[in-house]
């Protein structure tokens, strides 16, 4: 990946936050930690969209947990309630949410990745000043007490 160079156990556990098509360079990030069979990385993804027929890739990810039910785990989110029983859960990702699935600050050998639209980032993490400068964390990652090399926004 051009903008995170990963390497194998970079970190134990992953937290990948993405909103809609920020779901794109988290694929990618999954794809080269599964395929690597040395990489024991643990991805957890808080996956936001509209609705339920608005999640991409949702067969794909299907398969991954199927296949490392130990190291992924998913949580879908939907602003608009499906009639059908689903997985997802409905809302957004909250301050209460990230606390659950979320390491605690400062614990070491853990990053979060966030991607998605403008509002999110402003909601979540802050927004990226440059391409090359992450910028401050701010929102409700900074609440948590997160600091600026343990969150990475794509």
């Amino acid at each position: 990946m051009p903008k995170y160079e990963w390497t194998p156990n970079k970190h134990k556990n992953v937290v990948l936050i993405a909103g809609g098509t920020g779901i794109t360079p988290m694929y990618q990030l999954m794809r080269a930690i599964f395929r690597n069979p040395e990489d024991k990385t643990r991805v957890t993804l808080v996956f936001g969209n509209i609705s339920e027929e608005d999640i991409l890739l949702k067969q794909e990810l299907r398969d991954l947990e199927n296949t490392y039910p130990q190291r992924f785990n998913t949580m879908y989110l939907v602003e608009k309630k499906s009639m059908w029983p689903s997985r997802a859960m409905h809302g957004r990702v909250t301050k209460q949410l990230l606390e659950m699935v979320l390491p605690e600050p400062g614990s070491g050998n853990s990053m979060i990745f966030v991607c998605g639209p403008p509002g999110m980032y402003k909601a979540i993490s802050g927004v990226k000043n440059s391409p090359s400068d992450q910028g401050e964390v701010e929102g409700m990652l900074k609440e948590l007490g997160y600091k600026k090399e343990e969150v990475y926004k794509f």
